[in-house]
């Protein structure tokens, strides 16, 4: 009975916090320092040492251990921590929301998305957006999966097109499928190997590769077709995801640089039409299809519902290329 009671006392205390409590505890996760955090929340730090052990004796339990590194999370603390975050994310996102409304103005909105999704379905949803909706602030960051799985996760972004890493856990997030991506491979326009194509990826292996970290998908994609041939991956690889200095290296030498159809078209269509061509495979690649992905038990803002809106439609319309 004991054991009950104190529980239902944990599950209301917790129930209860104030917003200066639920600061508190995510400043400590993030800067491990309690001087730190107690100024980050413009408290001095007896208050902020005061405030902490009452949460600790109301639920029993140490949230936070000193270390020679600071102050690090326990299992309670590190929880607890982990909603606090979201918490005070959603407190502030409202403040934001308020604001704006009480300005007029149309909202805030922050999404993420791999690099070719964010050019073919993202671009355009936002231009449909904007079109309608003045003063909406749009917040749009472009990098690798995992990163835009944290920034989920930590309520960062409202969604993202991207891929769920394995390691996390598919029932934090809403998961709807998209669609896969196509690659294609970029080259000079003077290349040598454009007089040979269509041709077989095996035909390439001796030439100079520009290639993502491995792991990345449109890398993992192209060491598979080269698998499939029965042949390792090229042994002559630069690695980087900056399109400028895909863009240099390509320039000056035979280096090939798969990338997405999404980026292809920016580079080679009106009115960007750098000096590149397609070198034409004799079969598809494709990458793992991406997806749209929102933390579970969020709720949008009316702009970031709107946009989600128009980029389910604009992937739903996308018609991929008939042959190779």
């Amino acid at each position: 009975m004991y054991n009950k009671i104190g529980m239902s006392h944990m599950a209301q205390y917790l129930e209860s916090l104030r917003p200066a409590q639920i600061r508190l505890v995510a400043a400590i996760a993030e800067h491990g320092q309690l001087q730190v955090a107690a100024s980050s929340c413009k408290m001095t730090q007896p208050a902020a040492s005061r405030m902490l052990a009452e949460i600790e004796r109301n639920l029993a339990t140490a949230l936070f251990t000193r270390s020679a590194k600071g102050m690090e999370p326990t299992n309670a603390g590190a929880l607890l921590a982990r909603h606090a975050t979201r918490i005070n994310h959603d407190l502030t996102r409202m403040a934001e929301e308020f604001s704006d409304l009480r300005a007029g103005l149309g909202g805030t909105v922050r999404v993420g998305a791999v690099t070719g999704p964010a050019l073919g379905h993202l671009v355009p949803a936002i231009q449909k957006l904007k079109s309608t909706t003045k003063g909406v602030d749009i917040s749009v960051e472009v990098a690798p999966s995992v990163a835009l799985v944290q920034g989920l996760e930590r309520g960062d972004l409202d969604f993202a097109l991207a891929r769920l890493p394995a390691h996390m856990n598919q029932r934090d997030f809403h998961v709807e499928p998209a669609r896969d991506e196509i690659v294609r491979l970029l080259v000079r326009d003077s290349h040598p190997m454009l007089a040979h194509a269509p041709v077989a990826i095996g035909a390439l292996n001796h030439l100079p590769w520009i290639l993502q970290d491995r792991g990345a998908p449109i890398r993992h994609a192209i060491e598979l077709a080269f698998n499939d041939e029965g042949m390792a991956a090229p042994e002559d690889i630069t690695t980087t995801s900056s399109l400028l200095m895909i863009i240099a290296l390509l320039k000056q030498s035979d280096a090939i640089a798969p990338l997405s159809q999404e980026v292809i078209d920016l580079m080679l269509h009106p009115p960007v039409c750098a000096e590149f061509r397609v070198l034409t495979l004799n079969r598809f690649v494709t990458v793992e299809p991406f997806m749209i992905l929102r933390g579970r038990g969020r709720t949008l803002s009316r702009a970031a519902e709107r946009l989600l809106e128009l980029t389910r439609a604009s992937i739903a319309q996308f018609d991929p290329p008939k042959t190779v």
